[in-house]
This record gives C-alpha cells, structure tokens and sequence, in this order.
C-alpha cells in the first residue's frame, strides 16, 4: 500500500520538473548587451556658394559608415612649393584636407578621417614615371582605409588631370605602384590591396639609326 501512494507521488512530480527543464528559462537577471547600433546619415553638409577667395573647391574621400564618401572641401595651396612639379603642391594641399579633423557638422553626419598626420607628397624621383607622386611613407605601409581615402581623392581631382591609376611611391628608391579608384574601392576601402602593381617608366622610342660607314661606302 505504501508503495503504490509513493509511486502516485511521483508520478504527480515528474511532470512539473519535466516542465522546468524544456525550452530557455526565464531570468530576472539583466543582461549587458552593449549599447544599441548607432546609424549615421552621411549626409553632406551644405557649404556656402560663394567662389572661394583663395583656394579651389574639391572633393575629398572621406569615411563614413565604412565606406568612401566624396565631401567637397575648399583646398588651399601653398605657394612655398617649388613650381618644378606643379602637381606636388596641389597633391600636398588634398593630402592636407585628409589630414585635417573633420568639422563639426561633418562628424555629426558620421565622417572620419583615417590618414595619418604630418604625411607629406613629395617630387619624384629621377627615372620615374610621368605622374608619380612620392609620399613621406610607403604607401603599402598605410592602412588600407588611408591608403583608398588617398587614391580615390587623387584620382578624383580634376586639378591634378589624373587619368588612370594614381602611382605613388615612397621615400626610398623602391619603384613607384599604381591603384586604382573603383566602385569596390569606394564600396569596402578597408580591403583594398595594400600592394599596387609596379610601374616602370616606358622606354624612349628608338631613334633610327644612322646610317654606318658602309652603306655610304656603297
């Protein structure tokens, strides 16, 4: 008799422990998930109409939401720089803007900037090719997000006439490499290739020869 009331217990347990150990259990502890996913606008701020007085309108690449957006900024150029190269100085006042802290407005829209400060352009090196431009770094040694804001603001001025890739160097006698500004670029600048394909300067076409002491001879 016993043992059939202790077995009418059981059965009156089992179900409601079998209720407790299925499906996820419900806490009142609070759990930390991190703050939630800022969004960001990326919206260009509005920028006055008026010609500027002593600069040019461009447009620099900054980053926002992780990918490239063209902001246009009023660039000044120094005149300190030697006229030998007028594509330095221009080069050197975009890199400048990339450099610069965004504004105010420009930070509230969610721009950023990853170059590097105190990155400077510099002339060319003897024997190389038409275009080239040589930084103060290796540009492979950049971060990728600093190195496509780079190519893409340099591809994209019309002040510095680029047409096809950007070749850059860097301040040692390693060959200058070009890259290119594309749609993927622009899209996910955080894996563009860090390793350019290098350029070498294009032979002079050769001069027909002269005519040797036996063909006068003849």
């Amino acid at each position: 008799m016993k043992t059939t009331r202790w077995a009418a217990a059981a059965l009156l347990v089992l179900p409601a422990s079998f209720a407790g150990g299925c499906g996820i259990r419900a806490t009142t502890v609070p759990v930390d998930v991190g703050p939630a996913p800022s969004r960001v606008s990326c919206d260009i701020p509005a920028q006055s109409a008026a010609d500027p007085v002593d600069g040019f309108r461009a447009e620099v690449e900054l980053v926002c939401g992780s990918e490239l957006v063209a902001v246009r900024r009023v660039v000044h150029v120094s005149e300190k720089q030697p006229v030998r190269h007028p594509r330095v100085p221009v080069a050197q006042a975009l890199l400048a803007e990339l450099e610069r802290p965004a504004s105010a407005a420009e930070r509230d829209a969610g721009f950023s900037s990853e170059v590097p400060p105190a990155l400077t352009v510099k002339a060319p090196r003897s024997g190389d090719p038409d275009g080239t431009l040589r930084l103060s770094r290796k540009p492979e040694d950049l971060p990728p997000l600093a190195l496509a804001q780079i190519v893409c603001t340099l591809a994209g001025s019309a002040a510095l006439a680029t047409q096809g890739p950007v070749v850059l160097g860097g301040p040692d006698t390693d060959p200058p490499r070009a890259w290119e500004c594309t749609e993927a670029v622009r899209a996910r600048p955080e894996a563009v290739p860090t390793l350019g394909e290098i350029v070498r300067p294009s032979p002079s076409p050769d001069r027909p020869a002269s005519p040797g002491p036996s063909a006068s001879a003849s």
